[in-house]
């Protein structure tokens, strides 16, 4: 078999290099061949390019192919920097971290005269996934102890329905990739015996990470959950055990990780506070938010511009949306209020440890259960608040869904259940990338 389940994590990393770049050339295949439909629905990415208004696309262009929807802001802002007040609704991590590729190759001498950054976010949101793969694949085994299950789960970070809002230029990759190093780096300081400074300080990293993922995507934020429960914890721990040097150090580095989380969000609303509220050159009545009690340009534009708000999608019109979103929000809660209960064989490390100990397993409880809350917190947002058919991609930086299908795939009376989600996974992602490359919804 091209890819099989191996034995050693070395073989099992192999593994899932091949089958990302297999499943990576099906949608870059599907993507190209969107072309013999004719052109695109949409023409605002042709108007894009320097060169001369040409509004055919080549087959061959995937760059100019996978920038579509919201990627033509992310390239755009890369290019010139935000303008629009609208703009602001988009992460500033991926223009930035585009312009600074492009900053990058001008100084080695490679001048892209305002045309690579649609195929420099592509690369970055391929190597973004690819990444993100291995290290969902570590933190499986940190997490699960099981070494299949670990494997399954990367695999379906794969195929995740986000699809090609994984290979275009788009957050979603590398959003994921921050998420799950952030995890990976949490789970080495919060979980285990010891309680030593390299740990701490694995938290704060932990923090941090998490607070540049925020900087991608503002439900970044709900990470924050995850400190906030171990501080709680750690508080308890103060009250009725011991008021030690080290544990109020545990206490502090959370507070520092749990900050730096927030930072991410708060960085970006100063930076546009102090640019639409604050200049000298603003002689005009103040944008309605520049005078909230807690200005925010991000909610404002998104209520304003994207009439994101509470039930305001529940529309006649969106019905469909909501079908379409419905398997991927029952994966999304069924898996996490599950974790939230956790059982004996949901997590193979609960019974090995228990073993050993009380306090190993009951830590992982704590970890896993933090995680499926604010996956669960999300889920009930999309339903309630935001544009309902986002959650397919937006879903796949949250490990905790991955490792329950890959339970139900390992389990007999399960595995059909299971089965049947994956075809869904693949089916779903291959439509979609025809309809993206096409400029047609759902987005």
């Amino acid at each position: 078999m091209l890819i099989s389940f191996g034995h050693g994590e070395g073989q099992q990393s192999q593994a899932l290099v091949r089958a990302f770049v297999i499943w990576k050339a099906v949608l870059l295949l599907v993507v190209a061949g969107s072309s013999l439909g004719g052109p695109p629905y949409d023409t605002s990415t042709t108007l894009m390019s320097p060169r001369a208004l040409d509004f055919n696309e080549s087959a061959l262009d995937l760059g100019t192919k996978l920038t579509r929807w919201d990627a033509i802001y992310f390239v755009q802002n890369a290019r010139r920097g935000y303008l629009f007040e609208q703009e602001w609704a988009f992460g500033s991590g991926m223009p930035f971290l585009i312009s600074t590729v492009i900053r990058a190759l001008a100084y080695l001498g490679f001048e892209s005269a305002g045309q690579w950054e649609s195929l420099v976010g592509t690369c970055i949101a391929h190597a973004s996934h690819l990444l993100s793969v291995l290290v969902l694949h570590r933190l499986g085994l940190k997490i699960c102890k099981d070494p299949k299950t670990s494997f399954v789960a990367a695999l379906l970070h794969i195929v995740s329905p986000a699809g090609i809002f994984l290979s275009a230029p788009y957050q979603e990759s590398t959003f994921a990739l921050l998420c799950f190093v952030g995890y990976l780096l949490l789970a080495k300081g919060c979980l285990g015996h010891s309680r030593s400074i390299r740990k701490d300080a694995a938290i704060v990293s932990s923090g941090i990470v998490f607070g540049l993922a925020t900087l991608f995507r503002s439900n970044g934020l709900l990470s924050g959950v995850s400190f906030a429960v171990f501080a709680l914890a750690e508080l308890h721990r103060l009250v009725t055990t011991s008021m030690s040097l080290v544990n109020i150090r545990r206490l502090a580095a959370l507070g520092v990780g749990g900050l730096s989380v927030a930072m991410g969000y708060l960085v970006p609303q100063t930076i546009a506070y102090q640019t639409f509220c604050t200049e000298p050159s603003v002689t005009v009545t103040l944008r309605p938010w520049c005078q909230k009690t807690l200005p925010s340009i991000y909610t404002f534009v998104q209520e304003k511009y994207w009439n994101v708000g509470l039930f305001r999608y529940w529309t006649p019109g969106n019905i469909p949306l909501f079908f379409l979103a419905a398997p991927m929000l029952f994966l999304m809660m069924r898996s996490g209020l599950a974790a939230l209960r956790p059982r004996r064989d949901m997590m193979p490390e609960a019974r090995s440890a228990a073993a050993v100990t009380h306090q190993a397993p009951q830590n992982l409880s704590l970890f896993v259960g933090a995680m499926a809350l604010s996956q669960v917190i999300l889920t009930t947002l999309a339903i309630t608040t935001y544009h309902i058919q986002i959650i397919t991609r937006i879903a796949s930086a949250y490990p905790v869904w991955y490792w329950w299908l890959a339970g139900q795939l390992g389990q007999k009376s399960t595995a059909k259940f299971g089965g049947g989600v994956v075809v869904y996974m693949v089916m779903y992602a291959t439509i979609q990338g025809a309809l993206f490359a096409s400029f047609l919804p759902p987005a």
